[in-house]
């Protein structure tokens, strides 16, 4: 199973950005909950948002209120749109299937 993921950048604070991660495997992808973690310079890495198999969200508390996460079945396709972007929103973000795949990360950067 491997996971492609996109949508990284450099944007100011304040800005928008929506990341893509798309599956291999669709059989795999329709089974799996979806997640989106980011690892800031220096810093664990840490989960940002899930999705389930139903659609069902959950969040980070920093990210509540700015971030939406959702789920393309016929595209094999999570998305992670993050809106109101802060500096401290800076980091490599990975898109995880199923707590065992890992995407090969794609590095968004906030300026002040």
């Amino acid at each position: 199973v491997q996971l492609q993921a996109s949508g990284g950048g450099l944007v100011q604070a304040g800005g928008s950005l929506r990341l893509s991660c798309t599956v291999s495997s669709g059989i795999m992808f329709r089974v799996s909950a979806m997640s989106w973690y980011r690892q800031a310079p220096g810093k664990q890495r840490e989960l940002v948002a899930t999705v389930t198999t139903l659609s069902s969200t959950n969040f980070a508390d920093s990210v509540k209120g700015r971030f939406t996460i959702s789920r393309d079945n016929s595209m094999n396709t999570v998305y992670l749109q993050m809106n109101s972007l802060k500096p401290e929103d800076t980091g490599v973000y990975y898109c995880n299937c199923r707590e065992t795949y890992w995407g090969q990360g794609t590095l968004v950067t906030v300026s002040s």
